[in-house]
């Protein structure tokens, strides 16, 4: 029978992070609990003068095999799992003169840490932990009796929890520490796994394995009934999940998906080759520029949807200065996402309380494989990023005209655009602007007859005598079906398009791509985003 306050006499102590290591022990010694440990702890302890068994010594054997074994002996395990109130495992104990562990302290091997370094394959190996799991798992499952510690994060909690006792622990305070344990070992398989299928190739392996480490526990997901919570996979990979931020409250669920959407569009912009802009909203890009400054890159992006830009997300590709965060205070909104802030750019959004800055160090690689997951009723769509890139070599011209120089650069601004706007996506570039988008509609031709829509009530607002699509670039995410769609483009005024063809009436669409007098170029490449 499981009691509630069971008192802490004697401790197992082996960790690899001894962060805060000397302070816990010092603490728990004081109380009179026993401590055993191995290795470097043991010898850490000793250093600062505190009492410590070594393992070795309680079950008769040194450690061996390079620290491969060293508590993997029922003299350990069986302190660990025995039930105290069950009469065999008590005899057994006496039996075999072995001593009751109530506290387990166990962090283990460094191998997320020693993979992120990029290690080679034999190292990795030798920093998969053994010991350490085997005894977290029997010391958890023992939860009715054995306290088991596993984060550094976790000490102060655990002597809150004793001097609240008397030196004890509660039942629903082990319960709870039984489950971080769980996760711990869970996640930590999950990285062993994951980098082994990676390492031997397996693309598809039979079972994968995800985990997090919870960063922000939220009011509430994309709705306020929803219950929602923002988690860490380990990457270092620049973006929202890695961002200092440095003003405004906390991130909301719908914050955090759009600042990622923005982020991972504008880092499709090298800084070398000039300063761009992305403004989101609901994921979508509403606005996206270049320029010879952020300031004016931020403009041109803005002229392209200032409606939607209220409220919106904005990523640069440089360093946020103070011209910049000048012209972005002029309208409400929500997140900023760069690599850097000059002190100037700060002072001015630290009077906008409600507007979260947040900085990066760098921009993410456009080109750096990794993996997306989708849930499903049931189960789980895994696939690798859209880490496509087309640049000139890789475009086939299949009209008639060819396209110019500014065309072609328009064409493939517009193509990286597409690749982050939700299918059906129809994108309209001008002079290295965004100037209509299309997103998500059912119809290809919505898609186009929407972003057209948009240009025109822009340019009534901006006083401008026509669209800016009159002479315009334009994108499609995915080939023509018919050749309608193409035809409100070039109704739009555009003049030339990119596509990645593969439609079975692609001789049709080229036809009318023709005698619209468009040029046109296919990609072979496809940018669903679903």
């Amino acid at each position: 029978m499981t009691t509630d306050l069971v008192p802490l006499r004697r401790a197992l102590i082996s960790v690899s992070d001894k962060t805060g290591l000397v302070e816990l022990a010092s603490a728990l010694s004081a109380q009179g609990v026993e401590l055993l440990s191995t290795g470097g702890s043991a010898g850490m302890l000793r250093e600062a003068g505190i009492d410590v068994r070594d393992v070795a010594e309680v079950t008769g054997f040194p450690e061996m095999m390079d620290g491969r074994v060293k508590t993997l002996h029922p003299k350990v395990h069986g302190g660990l799992l025995a039930l105290r109130d069950n009469p065999a495992h008590v005899k057994a104990m006496e039996e075999h003169e072995i001593g009751a562990i109530d506290l387990l302290i166990v962090n283990l091997y460094p191998f997320e840490e020693t993979v992120a370094k990029g290690a080679d394959y034999d190292t990795c190996i030798e920093n998969i932990d053994i010991g350490g799991p085997a005894m977290i798992r029997a010391a958890a499952k023992n939860h009715g009796f054995v306290t088991t510690v596993v984060d550094v994060e976790d000490y102060h909690a655990l002597l809150a929890e004793l001097e609240a006792n008397a030196g004890s622990t509660s039942l629903s305070f082990r319960q709870k520490m039984a489950q971080i344990a769980y996760a711990r070992t869970g996640a930590y398989d999950a990285a062993v796994s994951t980098w082994m299928a990676c390492a031997i190739g397996a693309e598809t392996p039979r079972r994968r394995v995800f985990a997090g480490t919870l960063a922000q526990k939220m009011r509430y997901g994309e709705n306020p009934h929803q219950q929602a919570a923002f988690y860490l996979d380990g990457s270092a990979r620049p973006g929202v999940a890695t961002a200092v931020q440095h003003q405004g409250k906390e991130l909301s669920y719908n914050n955090i998906n759009d600042t990622d959407a923005a982020f991972e569009l504008v880092s499709e912009f090298a800084p070398a080759d000039g300063a761009a802009c992305v403004i989101v909203k609901h994921a979508n890009p509403c606005g996206v520029a270049k320029g010879a400054t952020l300031a004016e890159a931020y403009g041109r992006a803005f002229d392209c949807d200032r409606t939607s830009a209220f409220g919106g997300i904005i990523a640069l590709n440089g360093t946020l200065d103070e011209e910049t965060a000048e012209a972005i205070t002029g309208i409400f909104t929500e997140v900023v996402i760069a690599p850097e802030a000059t002190e100037g750019a700060k002072q001015i959004f630290a009077a906008k309380k409600n507007l979260r800055l947040l900085t990066t160090g760098a921009l993410a690689d456009p080109l750096a494989t990794s993996m997306t997951v989708r849930q499903v009723s049931g189960g789980l769509l895994v696939q690798d990023k859209d880490a496509g890139h087309i640049g000139l070599s890789d475009l086939k011209v299949v009209t008639k005209r060819r396209p110019t120089d500014a065309e072609l650069a328009d064409l493939l601004f517009a193509w990286k655009v597409g690749k982050h706007v939700k299918s059906n996506a129809i994108v309209y570039v001008k002079d290295g602007a965004t100037v209509g988008v299309g997103a998500g509609q059912m119809s290809r031709l919505d898609s186009a007859l929407i972003a057209a829509k948009k240009a025109e009530r822009m340019a009534e607002a901006l006083g401008l005598p026509e669209p800016l699509t009159k002479g315009s670039a334009v994108a499609s995410d995915a080939f023509f079906p018919f050749a309608d769609g193409l035809l409100e483009a070039a109704a739009a005024g555009a003049t030339s398009v990119i596509q990645p063809g593969g439609s079975m009436r692609d001789d049709e669409v080229i036809a009318a791509a023709d005698e619209a007098g468009l040029a046109m170029v296919f990609t072979g490449m496809r940018h669903f985003r679903h």
